[in-house]
């Protein structure tokens, strides 16, 4: 027989030095394989089915005044050596199940409590013969039953099987006594230069020999079935008759009995009727339950809904409001200079206002809707009214300027003092309503070409004013001196140097006014143009 890997020492050692640092001692360590496949099916084991060499150990670690038990899972690494895999503790050990379709009965399963939420099935383990499972789960047992004082429910095999198997492969067994706190008590039995370790008996002496009574009974049945069979028999009938004479004999308490078993049955047949009758009311409840959560959800959606169309109504709202002191500036308010900053601000807000009524910047779901339309016919309304009125306040502005400079003389050529033009008064005083004449162009390109046209007429009248006081002055202070009879009588020579030097001033006036009136006039056809 070959030698088991339990007694390997060379594998107790691997083990105890892959989980050195623990401080657990290394009760058995045995080689097994696991795997997860079905046993009895055909067809080939996927590789999460195939089996893998695993090693189990047993460990105890004392800790105060109370020991722990483990179940070690190692595995083999790259090298060889062992190391680590699982860790289970033996308190939570619930199963050991000895799986029937295996027909070597080699392979078992080891179920915990504290793992029957996870999904995947446990690993089964299978031995190398009957002797190791039946070593392995008898450590097991033994170290549950001295530990934690229980032992796991045992599917598969019998606890009596095994309790034998130890006994008859335990021929010389030194017991030593000691506390629970120390750890199991180990038994050395010496079976030629193998030693087996068995832990304490499953059983008691006494229940021991009760079962070895009973299966000496049932092996003296077996041997003698016709005396067997007639003693049987014989202890049916007298079962029978006392049964038959203690039911003569309770026949008032069967009629006690039976009335109680009909009140019962009464009582059963109203419950029943009761609970068909709350049946029917809960149905009715559950079905009114679900018409309320219908529209309870309808209801809810709905809230959702005009909550957000009330969101959207007031972003409406707020585009279409028009704000009071922009609508007083709009309508009636007064284009002096110091009101020209709420005039603009009054002009960028309808301008902004009817871009945002637009479909570019507008969902075309509300374009066409009744309040909108209304609303962008009243800023167009606005509008209209603010351009007319802006229109004639500046062409009535134009002409009362022009107006003011033509009868102020200070801007004009006086005699005997020729003035240059300047426009710089009006330039400024004009560019006061530039930012208005910018907005009026972004509002009606049309109001532009009535406005350059009043512009343009007052400023012809002061530029017509200028030449001709300008020319009037020039030509005072250019005229050329009258003398007939020099003309007349003066020799030529004279003559022609007195008419090249008039000829020559008058040239210079009018180079003079040209330079003036040129530059002038070219500064406000740009301006005109801007």
């Amino acid at each position: 027989m070959a030698k088991s890997s339990a007694d390997d020492e060379e594998l107790r050692r691997a083990c105890e030095a892959a989980i050195e640092g623990t401080k657990e001692k290394i009760e058995m360590s045995i080689r097994v394989a696991k795997s997860r496949g079905i046993w009895g099916k055909s067809g080939k084991l996927g590789r999460s089915h195939m089996a893998k060499p695993r090693v189990l150990a047993i460990s105890t670690k004392s800790k105060g005044q109370g020991t722990k038990a483990f179940l070690r899972v190692l595995k083999y690494s790259t090298g060889g050596v062992v190391e680590p895999a699982k860790l289970y503790k033996l308190k939570h050990l619930s199963k050991v199940d000895v799986l029937t379709n295996d027909p070597s009965g080699c392979t078992f399963l080891l179920g915990f409590d504290n793992l029957r939420s996870q999904s995947v099935a446990p690993p089964q383990w299978t031995m190398r013969n009957v002797d190791d499972r039946n070593r392995l789960l008898l450590c097991i047992l033994n170290i549950c039953k001295d530990v934690l004082g229980r032992l796991p429910k045992v599917v598969g095999i019998d606890v009596v099987e095994m309790a034998l198997w130890a006994k008859e492969n335990t021929p010389t067994i030194t017991k030593q006594q000691g506390n629970l706190q120390d750890g199991p008590v180990a038994a050395s039995v010496a079976e030629g230069d193998t030693k087996v370790t068995v832990e304490r008996e499953l059983v008691s002496q006494a229940e021991e020999e009760d079962m070895e009574a009973l299966l000496g009974t049932y092996v003296m049945g077996i041997g003698e079935a016709e005396a067997f069979s007639e003693r049987l028999k014989r202890e049916l009938q007298a079962l029978e008759a006392a049964n038959v004479h203690a039911i003569l004999e309770s026949e008032p308490l069967i009629d006690e009995v039976l009335q109680g078993l009909e009140s019962a049955s009464n009582c059963v047949e109203d419950m029943d009727e009761w609970l068909g009758i709350f049946n029917l009311k809960l149905r009715h409840m559950r079905e009114d339950i679900e018409s309320i959560e219908v529209r309870n959800n309808k209801l809810e959606m709905q809230s959702v809904n005009n909550k957000s169309l009330i969101e959207e109504l007031d972003k409406l709202l707020e585009r279409l409001c028009i704000p009071s002191e922009y609508a007083t500036s709009l309508t009636g308010g007064s284009f002096d200079e110091a009101r020209m900053l709420q005039n603009i601000e009054a002009c960028e807000w309808l301008t902004n206002a009817l871009r945002s009524l637009e479909v570019p910047n507008l969902d075309g779901g509300y374009a066409n809707m009744r309040a909108v339309r209304e609303k962008r016919a009243e800023l167009n309304k606005l509008k209209t009214t603010f351009v007319k009125r802006a229109s004639e306040f500046l062409r009535n502005y134009f002409a009362s300027l022009v107006d003011f400079m033509i009868s102020d003389k200070s801007y004009f050529s006086q005699r005997g003092q020729l003035k240059r033009p300047d426009h710089a008064d009006l330039r400024y005083k004009c560019r006061t309503y530039a930012r208005l004449l910018q907005h009026l162009k972004s509002l009606d390109k049309n109001c532009l070409g009535p406005l350059r046209k009043a512009y343009c007429s007052s400023l012809n009248l002061l530029l017509r004013r200028e030449a001709r006081e300008f020319a009037n002055e020039l030509r005072a202070s250019t005229k050329a001196s009258r003398n007939p009879t020099v003309w007349l009588e003066g020799s030529t020579g004279s003559n022609q140097s007195v008419n090249s030097a008039d000829t020559s001033t008058v040239s210079e006036a009018y180079a003079k006014m040209l330079t003036i009136f040129i530059p002038l006039l070219v500064d406000e056809v740009i301006i005109e143009a801007l």
